[in-house]
């Protein structure tokens, strides 16, 4: 284990440059990495790294090194822990990233069934609004839309990312409530900057019969959270865009209502994204196969629907 030992740390400090940062991910001293790349290096004949008191950089046998057992890695480290699985079950740290309101709200009340199927696994969840990048930060899993389908990673469609107008009741009362997209010019609008950007993206709306238009409201308020959006909005300060999964709660309740219901945004898919390596662990798989047949059983993809009667 030795051998494996001192791969994990030279890939790790290969990816992120440092014997430090590789420490941090990895839960050991930057000493005890550094040695595992020297014993690695001794037991291989070769210099991996140029080292100095500040930079890390990969010599031409470590790149090539790096290069022919990266993904061999993976597959090894997955056979490994499928048989441990085998006799102890899925174990280990599970690594997750996800929404901060659609974690809380939807991820966790699925916890209590998932631990219970599986004591021997530890959820570290991290709750973010902003993409990850799942293999450089080192997640299991990540949950979300809009992120980048990067070399190493497959998504798996969990519902449809649906976004759409709302109000409160009082903000719609206390005027004509539109009826086109063309009267939302000079409304207030509530909007939400896109967390890769830090700008407001422009949407586009689109019509349950086909028709498009652009959204023209002004921004009055601007958020980077959904659940500051929702509760904005549901203090009468405008019109809000948000995403159908932070707005059925709300509109659930009754504090907030559909504006211009035959319209939304269609943002692609709420996906749930992992490791595209053949032999996943058993504990990322399992944990990927109970969120999707939640979803299913919760009726999520159909709920998370913009054409759903409870968001109409």
């Amino acid at each position: 284990m030795d051998t494996l030992n001192g791969m994990v740390c030279f890939l790790r400090s290969a990816e992120l440059g440092s014997f430090a940062h590789a420490a941090r991910r990895l839960g050991l001293t930057p000493a005890a990495v550094g040695k595992n790349v020297a014993r690695l290096e001794a037991e291989l004949g070769v210099r991996l790294f140029q080292r100095s008191t500040r930079h890390l950089s990969l010599t031409e046998a470590g790149e090539a090194f790096r290069l022919e057992v990266e993904g061999s890695l993976d597959h090894l480290q997955g056979a490994l822990a499928n048989a441990r699985a085998r006799t102890a079950g899925p174990v280990g740290v599970l690594r997750i990233s996800l929404p901060n309101a659609f974690g809380r709200e939807y991820i966790v009340p699925m916890l209590g069934d998932f631990l219970r199927a599986y004591p021997g696994v530890r959820p570290d969840w991290h709750f973010d609004n902003r993409p990850v990048d799942l293999i450089a930060e080192g997640f299991d899993v990540a949950l979300g839309g809009g992120f980048d389908l990067r070399p190493g990673v497959v998504a798996r469609a969990l519902a449809p990312a649906h976004r759409i107008l709302v109000a409160s009741p009082a903000y719609l009362a206390s005027m004509p409530a539109p009826q086109t997209p063309a009267d939302l010019a000079g409304r207030d609008g509530i909007l939400i900057r896109s967390p890769q950007t830090g700008r407001i993206r422009d949407w586009v709306l689109s019509h349950r019969k086909g028709a498009q238009a652009s959204i023209e409201l002004e921004p009055r308020i601007v958020f980077d959270d959904p659940e500051a959006t929702c509760q904005a909005a549901a203090m009468g300060m405008g019109i809000a865009l948000l995403a159908v999964q932070s707005a059925l709660p709300w509109i659930e309740r009754g504090a907030l209502r559909r504006v211009l219901p035959d319209w939304w945004v269609d943002g692609g898919n709420l996906s749930i994204y992992y490791s595209a390596q053949k032999l996943l662990p058993q504990k990322t798989r399992v944990f990927i196969d109970h969120v999707v047949e939640t979803f299913k059983q919760q009726d999520l993809p159909v709920r998370f629907s913009a054409t759903h009667p409870v968001v109409m």
